[in-house]
């Protein structure tokens, strides 16, 4: 099971001041107790769980196998990312985003709940956004809250693919990308009209210890659950079941597995952004370049059927595997990392990686 992953805006990436302040104060002024409260609101429900990630760890997957469970909801769209204020969409021409863009928007996703019903969102960005912990508690201070973490190298190399699918990353190779962060930390070297700086700045993801300390902060250690994802793909139903029994829900009803189709390499990086710009253009109409709207109607449905896994096939190709050497390098850079997250889990993440092999 594979986990299923826009010049530079200075500080991005760092959701800082309160969480009040990072809601708005009309939207902060709103919640009270009755926000704060558990249960029903005026437009929805308020959330029991959040799965904040991290990305490429299996968090799609979990929330598609959470989404079939009769004692739980989650809303159709995966990510909502409220609690990220510079990740909220604005509107394009008067029409509302998809995302929810205010609180009621927000609370609205989960109006669907039963009465009994577990209600949860997966926005796996939260992990790493230094307010988004204190953010989430002003309005679910009760919540409970799944984290995982996988193998650093592993991670970002799959982090990196899909930025490179995102249209966020420009730079196919994974090492050349990585030698960038120096530079693109001071603006530089970015691609053109990147609006997600810190996302390409790919060190900075692999701070465990903290990204995990600032919810057991908030939260307490017992209402956060870290996951391992290797684990999780080794012993995937056992791992299902250890989530159903930390949100207090039956583990004897089936789940049924749900496997999330693994990215490709990127092999024609431009035809890439052309199609990519294709299917927005085709999603929001509205806000797409008209020139996109003239090649996109250019080209119908059916001729989009035909000949569409010959065009996938010229633009990506299967998975290359890793390098050893950058493997390991990686692997020496981030050693002490994986040393401090186990000592602070009391959990052997050192062998279970192979870092013990790692001088």
């Amino acid at each position: 099971m594979a986990g299923a992953v826009d010049g530079p805006t200075s500080g991005e990436g760092t959701a800082t001041g309160s969480a009040a302040t990072s809601l708005g104060t009309a939207e902060a002024g709103e919640m009270g107790d009755s926000r704060a409260a558990r249960g029903n609101t005026v437009n929805g429900r308020i959330p029991d769980f959040f799965i904040v990630g991290h990305q490429k760890c299996g968090t799609t997957a979990l929330y598609m196998m959470l989404q079939h469970h009769p004692q739980v909801y989650m809303p159709a769209e995966k990510e909502p990312r409220f609690f990220i204020p510079e990740l909220r969409p604005q509107p394009v021409k008067g029409k509302m985003p998809k995302r929810p863009a205010t609180l009621d928007a927000y609370l609205s996703l989960f109006s669907g709940a039963r009465a009994g019903q577990r209600v949860g969102e997966a926005s796996p960005q939260y992990l790493r956004y230094e307010g988004a912990a204190a953010a989430i508690a002003e309005v679910a201070p009760d919540a409970r809250i799944i984290a995982i973490l996988r193998e650093p190298a592993d991670f970002l190399r799959s982090f990196h693919g899909q930025m490179l699918h995102n249209r966020v990353e420009t730079q196919k190779d994974f090492r050349k990308a990585m030698m960038l962060e120096e530079d693109r930390r001071r603006g530089e070297r970015l691609p053109r009209g990147c609006r997600r700086q810190s996302w390409l700045l790919y060190s900075d993801h692999v701070r465990y210890v903290e990204q995990l300390r600032r919810f057991h902060d908030v939260f307490g250690p017992e209402r956060v659950l870290v996951l391992i994802y290797e684990e999780y793909r080794r012993d995937n139903q056992r791992v299902v079941r250890d989530v159903l029994r930390f949100l207090d829900l039956d583990d004897s009803l089936a789940v049924e597995q749900v496997d999330t189709k693994p990215l490709k390499d990127v092999r024609v990086r431009r035809l890439h952004q052309l199609n990519g710009a294709l299917q927005e253009a085709r999603r929001n109409p509205a806000a797409a370049n008209p020139a996109l709207r003239t090649l996109d109607a250019l080209l119908p449905a059916t001729v989009r059927e035909r000949f569409g896994s010959q065009w996938r096939r010229l633009i990506y190709r299967p998975r290359a595997e890793p390098s050893e050497d950058f493997t390991r390098e990686l692997r020496v850079r981030f050693k002490p990392e994986v040393e401090a997250v186990s000592e602070y889990l009391g959990r052997d993440l050192v062998s279970l990686w192979g870092y013990d092999r790692i001088g």
